[in-house]
Formats: structure tokens, C-alpha cells, sequence
């Protein structure tokens, strides 16, 4: 179906929802969350972005973009040399593109110190992606979801993020200290919120690498949820082999084995999300 606001320059055109996934702990799974919540929403029928913010480019690499192709990345967006929409790439799975991520990031912390604006330069470049524009090719897709990989720390770079975001989901391991880092993640998302952006919110909180036969993992769902209560999502995505192997490949997990347990998980997330969005345009 055509987009009627594709067809007339300047008409108004859709605000994409920013999600942030963020938690400054590593290994919890927030890259593959990145990845695998972008291609299930793509697959149900949403034009996503993923905007890779962490030096390493983990979220890049996995959905199978090379090194040597990344000559456009987040840190030039971020530097305000291109706009977001140059450094976008095309990825194996339709309707999902990436802006992807390089090393150069891990500096621009120190080149934007003295920069008034140094806190709002995604949210600048994000809300610029669908403006109307005379000038703008009239193929160039509009995205209904932005999804944001930020690094494991809570940084300039993930400040940024939380600026440019309508909302933050985090993945959260189902291990011993689960809980440890996220009362300081909360607590960094209310000074956001009080300061730089007053209507971010905790989106939801996804449990991670679920492994039913280890009794902690199950202690660790049920006090998550009697401390966040319906902020955790019903979905848990369980530890899964093929979730891992994936990456390697350069595919999300959906493309590498439809039919695992993982790729599942992920569907029913994405249409849990979808119906939360829905509530909340209803609210």
C-alpha cells in the first residue's frame, strides 16, 4: 500500500516511537534483543530502525553488515557531519535498516564535552529522519519504530539515547545480580527525564536467557516482578543455542531458525509490545 504523505512533498509524515534499550550492564542481552525485537516488528509489518550506539557494533555485525562497508556511522551523525538518514544501510530483512556503529564512538564523548548541545544531538538527527523535505527521494521509506542499542554504560552516548527516546526497554539476565545495576538505571532515567527529556519512560523490562531447569532463574522472574510489577513483560526470552549461533552467521535468530524456541519468544515480545503502544495511544 502507498504511503499518501510519500506522494506530497512537505505533507506531514508519521513520528516514528523511539525505543532505547539500555542497561550498563554487558552480556544481558541487549544487542540481541536489539536485533531480533527489530526483525519481529519488521515482520509483522512495522519499518524499523536500529541505531547502533555501541563502539564495539555488535548490533551491526550481527545483522550482517561488514566493517569495511561502514564508511557512514553513528559517530558522524553524532559529530553532526551527516544526517541521520545518510548513514543508514539496507540489511537482509525487509523493512528493517540499521545505522551502523564504529570504534570512532568510543572518543566523542571528549570531542563533545565542550558542546551546549552535546546531550541533544540524536534526539536533533532523529526527529529530522521523516521531516518533509523538497529535496527528499520520494522511495525513502518512513519508520515507524526506532530501536537504539546503547553501549553497557550509562555514558554521553546513552544520555543521548534517553534524550532522543520516547521510552527505554531493558534487558534484564535472569541471573544472581539482576537486579543489582538496575536501581542505578532507574535512577539515571528519572534524572533524564527531570532534566533532558520529561517524557521518557520505562517502556518494559524483558528477562533474558531464562533457563528453566536452574532453579535461580526462576526466583530471579519472581522478584523482578514484585519489584517492578506490570512494568516486566510477560514474554521471557529463554537461553536458547540458536540465539547465540546466529550472530556469527550475521542473521537474527528469526532468519536463522524461524521455528527455535527464541525466534518464538521474540514474535510474542514484539506483539506484546505492539499491544502496550496500542494501550497507550487509547490511554
Amino acid at each position: 500500500m502507498t504511503d499518501e504523505a510519500s506522494l506530497v512533498p512537505n505533507a506531514p509524515r508519521p513520528v516514528p516511537r523511539v525505543l532505547a534499550l539500555a542497561n550498563q550492564k554487558g552480556g544481558v542481552g541487549k544487542t540481541t534483543t536489539a536485533i531480533n525485537l527489530g526483525t519481529a516488528l519488521a515482520a509483522i509489518g512495522e519499518t524499523v530502525l536500529i541505531v547502533d550506539l555501541d563502539p564495539q557494533g555488535n548490533a551491526s555485525t550481527g545483522l550482517g553488515i561488514d566493517r569495511r562497508s561502514r564508511r557512514v556511522s553513528t559517530y558522524d551523525v553524532l559529530t553532526g557531519d551527516v544526517s541521520l538518514r545518510q548513514a543508514i544501510l539496507e540489511t537482509a530483512v525487509p523493512r528493517l535498516h540499521i545505522a551502523p556503529s564504529t570504534m570512532d564512538l568510543s572518543g566523542l564523548e571528549l570531542e563533545l564535552a565542550g558542546e551546549r548541545d552535546r546531550a541533544y544531538r540524536l534526539r536533533d538527527a532523529i526527529r529530522a529522519l521523516n521531516a518533509p523535505s523538497s529535496d527528499r527521494n520520494r522511495n525513502e521509506i518512513d519508520y515507524t519504530y526506532v530501536l537504539i542499542d546503547c553501549p553497557p554504560s550509562l555514558n554521553l552516548i546513552t544520555v543521548n539515547a534517553m534524550a532522543a527516546s520516547n521510552a527505554i526497554l531493558v534487558p534484564l539476565q535472569c541471573e544472581f545480580f539482576a537486579l543489582e545495576g538496575l536501581s542505578q538505571l532507574l535512577k539515571t532515567v528519572e534524572q533524564v527525564r527531570s532534566t533532558l527529556n520529561p517524557q521518557l519512560s520505562i517502556h518494559g523490562i524483558v528477562l533474558t536467557m531464562f533457563d528453566a531447569r536452574n532453579n535461580l532463574s526462576t526466583q530471579v522472574v519472581e522478584d523482578v516482578r514484585q519489584f517492578m510489577g506490570e512494568k516486566v513483560y510477560e514474554t521471557i526470552i529463554p537461553r536458547n543455542v540458536r540465539v547465540s549461533e546466529a550472530p556469527s552467521y550475521g542473521k537474527p535468530v528469526l532468519l536463522y531458525d524461524l521455528k527455535c524456541v527464541g525466534s518464538q519468544a521474540y514474535l510474542r515480545l514484539a506483539s506484546e509490545i505492539i499491544q502496550r503502544e496500542r494501550a497507550l495511544r487509547a490511554a
